[in-house]
């Protein structure tokens, strides 16, 4: 049963319900190999006995009939959820030991399912990068290498590095992630397996430490599209504690699961023909449009013609948010207190946070605060609110010709650990592909195509309409099915 932690969550709920094997095996199997792969540095807390404990729960309701949707199967939950007595930190010094009273509404829902938890997994600071580089406990090293006999470490992107290393080196069969501006789907493309994001208010954010509130949304990451539909369909569902929660019954995603896209029309945006791109981008672009095509689907030609301004108007919103979000840590409450000698109160909030906030977090509520000061709101943060209309605008006009809309996830394959550190620019350019959809708040998903001639894989991004995730995770089944991706990361951890 050592094999256990290399099988889809799929297969061990269904090999468990068939008594092939233990829900404690399942655990014990995943257990050994988060401590074989510490080197990856995926968790930031491990739960063994937590794992343990909800894993003997699922064997004995096996044995009583009395099976949850999700006995048997442990996942990891992503440092930005807030998870009853066990750290949750985001990333960051300033919430470093912080242990919640309380449980986040979503990973509430998961245990109540009958999952378990292994633990806590690694982070971009406040889930602010695209990395892994700027957690406070050092970077997460992706289980892919490139086929050029290097052994350069390379990113499984951000902010779900954690989650998507875990999933894709078999450190968890699913996990929770959290999508900003493409902290979902671009890992989950670095590190060929899928990631989900709903429509914004699909899962409630209560309990999930905020980002920016109008664009954060918690979704799944796990190595198939069903398995991200069993996973989505049990963190789904109105949540009367956040005021943005839709008030709206959780489809069967999996029961409505089906690759047949007969009379389903899929967009092209021209606009996402970016100069720069690597070949290999839009070749595997143009696969996956012959992909959809092969199983019934109509490709036809849209424009969104306010896609080159979604970047800038992410990078003025999103920050004018986490500045605001940010000022409740001042070191009064809870997490990090950094109190000078003769100090004042003053002294201790710039104490406090210039410990506590890493130099990234610190660049954004810069930046926010200054898109959100008297003289720039108006040119700025106004002026950015007024573009985000028009891009999902865009969208509307664009899902009266289309069902679906496939892009390419990323602009790139996975790069180096310090590659992009130093240069804040490019480094926010990789959401380029991903960031249009979060400010829509349209469901978008990211599954694997293929690898590229590194050896690395690469992912194609499909956005549906506004509750769509049945159209996405349909289309992103077609795809898988077609692309045949089963390739693993070579052990050398």
């Amino acid at each position: 049963m050592g094999d256990l932690n290399l099988k889809t969550l799929t297969e061990l709920r269904d090999g468990f319900r068939a008594g092939e094997f233990s829900a404690r095996e399942i655990a014990t199997s995943f257990n050994d190999a988060i401590v074989a792969a510490r080197s990856l540095n995926a968790y930031t807390i491990e739960t063994p006995d937590a794992a343990l404990v909800a894993a003997d729960a699922a064997d004995a309701a096996r044995a009583s009939g009395d099976l949850k949707p999700l006995s048997g199967i442990p996942l990891g939950i992503k440092d930005l959820f807030a998870t009853e007595g066990v750290d949750s930190t985001s990333g960051s010094n300033i919430l470093r030991g912080f242990k919640p009273p309380y449980e986040s509404t979503v990973s509430g829902k998961l245990k109540a399912a009958g999952a378990g938890m292994l633990g806590k997994l690694n982070m971009d600071e406040f889930a602010m990068g695209s990395s892994n580089e700027t957690s406070a406990y050092g970077p997460v090293i992706s289980p892919w290498k490139r086929n050029d006999g290097g052994n350069a470490a390379l990113t499984p992107g951000g902010s779900s590095g954690g989650s998507a290393a875990a999933v894709s080196a078999g450190l968890a069969p699913g996990v929770t992630g959290t999508d900003t501006g493409g902290s979902i789907r671009q890992p989950a493309a670095f590190t060929g397996i899928s990631g989900i994001k709903p429509t914004y208010g699909r899962c409630s954010r209560w309990g999930i430490v905020a980002f920016a509130s109008s664009l954060d949304q918690a979704g799944p990451m796990a190595r198939t599209v069903r398995d991200c539909a069993i996973l989505l369909e049990n963190m789904t569902g109105f949540d009367p504690k956040d005021a943005t929660s839709l008030d709206l019954p959780v489809p069967q995603w999996e029961a409505g699961l089906s690759s047949d896209l007969k009379g389903k029309k899929v967009g092209i945006p021209k606009e996402y023909r970016i100069d720069g791109v690597p070949d290999e981008i839009n070749a595997i672009w143009d696969r996956g449009i012959e992909w959809l095509k092969d199983a019934g689907a109509e490709v036809v030609p849209i424009s969104l013609p306010h896609t080159k301004y979604a970047l800038p108007t992410y990078y003025i919103i999103a920050p004018a948010e986490a500045s605001s979000n940010l000022a409740r840590y001042d070191g009064v409450r809870y997490g990090l207190r950094e109190t000078p000698e003769g100090g004042n109160l003053d002294a201790m909030y710039s104490a406090t946070r210039e410990a506590g906030f890493g130099a990234e977090v610190k660049r954004r509520i810069m930046i926010g605060t200054y898109v959100l000061s008297a003289g720039f709101y108006d040119a700025y943060f106004n002026k950015a609110q007024k573009v985000r209309t028009l891009i999902k605008r865009d969208f509307r006009d664009a899902f009266r010709q289309c069902d679906l809309i496939l892009t390419p996830t990323a602009p790139s394959a996975a790069f180096g650990l310090n590659e992009k550190m130093s240069d804040p620019l490019a480094m926010y350019l990789n959401d380029v592909f991903a960031v249009p959809a979060s400010l829509a708040g349209l469901p978008a998903m990211s599954v694997p195509g293929g690898l590229d001639g590194q050896g690395l894989p690469l992912g194609l991004h499909l956005i549906g309409n506004e509750l769509d995730e049945q159209g996405v995770l349909n289309a992103g089944l077609a795809i898988e099915e077609r692309a045949g991706f089963t390739a693993r990361a070579e052990k050398w951890w």
